[in-house]
């Protein structure tokens, strides 16, 4: 394969037996960066997860409660225009 045209110092691209050699140590080096990533997260309280699920659960009723008024009245809508124009 021809080096980068844009760049003449770019590498030569390796082939596919060298790409599969290098992914045990890839591997490795990703897993080492996910356990010390995992390390700097911050866990939130239990309080805090159950006040944000509490705020959660009540928006979702909340919306749930606008949507059923909306959609009765669009229906309650739609249905008196058709009885008007049927008959």
């Amino acid at each position: 394969m021809p080096k980068e045209l844009n760049n003449p110092n770019a590498p030569e691209p390796k082939g596919w037996i060298e790409s599969v050699k290098e992914w045990p140590e890839i591997t490795k080096s990703y897993i080492g960066e996910l356990q010390m990533e995992m390390k700097r997260v911050t866990w939130p309280s239990r309080s805090q997860v159950e006040s944000t699920t509490a705020v959660v659960i009540l928006t979702v009723f909340a919306f749930a409660a606008y949507f059923f008024i909306v959609d009765k009245a669009m229906f309650s809508a739609v249905h008196g225009i058709q009885t008007a124009f049927s008959k």
